[in-house]
Order: C-alpha cells, then structure tokens, then sequence
C-alpha cells in the first residue's frame, strides 16, 4: 500500500510546495494533497480541511509534513495523526519532499526516515563561486 503525503502549511506554502512536486513528478502529483492553513481560518476550521483531504487517501498511513514545530499547522496535524497510522514532520522543505514522493512505497517508518534525511541533507551552505 503507498503512503499518502499531507502537507499542511501557512498559506500558500503548503500548494507552493505541491506545484514543486508537479514541476518535477508530474506523474506522481495526485500522491500528494496540500492543505494550506488560512490566517482567519479557526483551529476545527483547518482541521476539518485537512481531514477532507486526506480522505484521499482512505485509510493509508500518512506522511504528515508540516512547515513550523508547534505552529497552528503543526497543531491541525497533530489533530489529523490521532486514530490512524501517520507519523509527523515538522520543518517541511523542498528536498524533503521529494525524497517522501521518491520512496513513497517504502514502510511508513522507513518513509518518514527517508524524508527527514532529505531536509536535513539538503540544507547547505554554498560558498561564493561555488
């Protein structure tokens, strides 16, 4: 069974990200939803939004990457990982991403591992000239 992947982020973030994953997987783009959290939207506002997206799924574990630890984005995924198979991400980036959407069939566990080595991996300080 393949893993679905949520991203949930301040807005736009989280449809910028998805639009990446189109640019560079433009077949694998329906593997992943975006749900991007509204600054007006209430709390049971985005998670009522983040649960109709992953319905997509149906029961799938999910890969919930989320962009700032704690944040109400975090706080809607949290909300979204109780009662089923899903493990959490926080700091999303866009080489994290790709890595879940490259190994999306893999164990959840194995998934989420994949995907934090990437953002932490692709985080990098280039020299001038470089």
């Amino acid at each position: 069974m393949k893993n679905g992947i949520v991203i949930i982020a301040h807005a736009p973030l989280a449809s910028a990200l998805r639009q990446c994953v189109a640019h560079v997987f433009a077949d694998r783009v329906g593997d992943v939803v975006a749900v991007d959290v509204q600054p007006q939207a209430t709390l049971m506002q985005s998670v009522a939004e983040a649960r109709q997206a992953a319905e997509a799924f149906g029961n799938a574990p999910l890969l919930l990457l989320t962009d700032v630890l704690g944040a109400t984005p975090c706080n809607v995924a949290r909300q979204l990982q109780q009662g089923r198979s899903a493990q959490l991400l926080a700091g999303v980036n866009l080489p994290m991403l790709l890595r879940a959407v490259t190994y999306q069939h893999e164990p959840l566990a194995e998934l989420a591992e994949r995907a934090l080595q990437g953002g932490t991996q692709g985080v990098l300080p280039v020299a001038a000239g470089q």
